[in-house]
């Protein structure tokens, strides 16, 4: 049977690791796989989506052997790299309804409202510190191109008897967030924000607390498919009943998957702690702010008063081949600092300490999709979470571990399995080709809406051929 080449994972260099990894100087901690191993299910895959599916087949079936084999170290990409924002998947209801009906769009939304309550336990017990501040998530114009964004969600979720998203107002959004420059919008109340390194650390924790095996520095070269698929990995060979691939934007190396899947980068900066300044302009709680770009913008003050500052650049790459440069744009973030200092022009003289970047794995729907490989049922995928994972990957451990576990129920019968309802995005070169055209178009209808400026028919065209 021929065998799955897998791409490894270009590790980030210590200096352009995101501010969340360099501040609790998160690293390896446990042994690269050596030799030959044995194991019921091998996860690819240490960031949430592969830590989560691990902690939920050990909820349902302790016995299960589970492997979990990490490129890096844990947390290492998007899991601690990302802007750290936490939100339901209400502000998605309607593009949830559109891909998976009614029913199942309200069983995931209400999931993930679960899983912040999840996340509240875990750190309220003392299981884990990740710093998470429940002080509501905002979606918000600061133009006139932007207002009404989340209308077709908030008005969805009212309509269902689910009125989480609430109307805000320009004095509103300047209490909460110490900006004039936003003046209308929603928040989602219970939201909020973590310290996403310290989540992903604290789940790797948690999962060698409950008996499930880590094997960092252990990049997989190869699975060869069978009964028994085998892992093979720099040091070693992995046996397993069961595979899951949750390897995030590097699963665009599978064929059968790279049709459904694109991959861009987000770009995040880090400034000096200033808070006595964000006192000063009232700036003082735990939200987590986003602005309604096409390009998304987002944003949060860390409990030290360091501003993250974040934006979906739309870099991409010929054929999805991800290197180094996705891990850090070269610019030292000149965009964002850009857009910080025209929602914040009081940190005009402050310092960015951190700038950092990454690829992100988007489907055309902009939500994830599950399944296992068309002609191998024991290899199952998670991918396409489109940077938004923190309430959304604890859900997504549940629907991959009943597909793991052979479970007929709501988990694996819902409409986010299987590709089939899925988009197929164009081939090589036209895919490259198309998205640098779009991408372009989307930056220049970007920069003249923030100025309350009309773009151009054509732009505006071409920036709407965006998946």
């Amino acid at each position: 049977m021929n065998a799955i080449t897998m791409r490894p994972p270009v590790a980030a260099k210590r200096g352009d690791r995101s501010f969340w990894l360099q501040s609790i100087g998160a690293d390896a901690v446990t042994p690269p796989l050596e030799g030959s191993l044995d194991c019921d299910v091998a996860i690819v895959g240490g960031g949430y989506a592969g830590l989560w599916t691990a902690l939920r087949i050990k909820e349902q079936a302790p016995e299960t052997r589970v492997t979990v084999l990490e490129a890096d170290f844990c947390g290492s990409g998007a899991s601690g790299r990302n802007g750290g924002q936490v939100h339901s998947w209400f502000a998605e209801i309607d593009m949830l309804r559109a891909l998976v009906g009614e029913d199942d769009a309200l069983m995931l939304c209400r999931a993930t409202a679960d899983a912040i309550e999840e996340l509240h336990g875990l750190q309220a017990s003392g299981t884990i510190d990740m710093d998470l501040r429940l002080d509501g998530w905002l979606w918000t114009a600061s133009s006139t191109a932007q207002e009404g964004a989340w209308t077709a969600a908030a008005e969805l979720g009212r309509a269902l008897g689910e009125p989480r998203l609430r109307p805000l107002g320009r004095n509103d959004i300047l209490r909460r967030t110490g900006s004039a420059v936003s003046y209308v919008g929603i928040v989602e109340e219970r939201a909020g924000t973590v310290q996403p390194a310290k989540l992903a650390i604290g789940l790797r924790d948690l999962a060698l607390s409950r008996g499930i095996v880590v094997h960092e520095r252990s990049p997989v070269l190869e699975i060869v498919p069978g009964p028994r698929p085998r892992l093979r990995t720099a040091g070693g060979t992995l046996c397993a009943g069961k595979v899951v691939l949750a390897a995030n934007a590097w699963l665009s190396a599978i064929a059968e998957l790279h049709p459904y899947l694109y991959v861009v980068s987000s770009q995040v900066i880090a400034t000096a702690p200033v808070p006595d300044v964000l006192r000063r302009i009232g700036w003082t709680d735990g939200a987590s702010i986003c602005d309604a770009q096409q390009h998304v913008l987002y944003y949060q003050r860390t409990p030290e008063g360091t501003v993250i500052f974040g934006r979906g650049t739309g870099g991409i790459a010929y054929g999805d081949r991800i290197d180094a440069r996705f891990n850090r744009g070269g610019d030292g973030g000149a965009d964002n600092i850009r857009e910080m200092h025209r929602v914040y022009p009081e940190l005009r003289d402050v310092p960015v300490l951190c700038d950092w970047s990454g690829p992100i794995d988007c489907t055309a729907q902009h939500l994830p999709v599950f399944g296992h490989l068309q002609d191998h049922a024991n290899i199952f995928y998670a991918m396409g979470f489109n940077g938004t994972g923190i309430a959304q990957a604890p859900v997504a451990g549940r629907i991959v571990a009943s597909l793991v576990l052979g479970r007929d129920d709501a988990w694996s019968r819902c409409g986010l399995v299987g590709l089939d309802r899925r988009t197929r995005l164009p081939p090589e070169p036209l895919r490259y080709l198309g998205a640098r055209v779009v991408r372009r178009a989307i930056r220049r209808k970007n920069d003249l809406e923030i100025r309350n400026r009309t773009a151009d028919p054509v732009t505006r065209f071409l920036a709407g051929l965006a998946p």
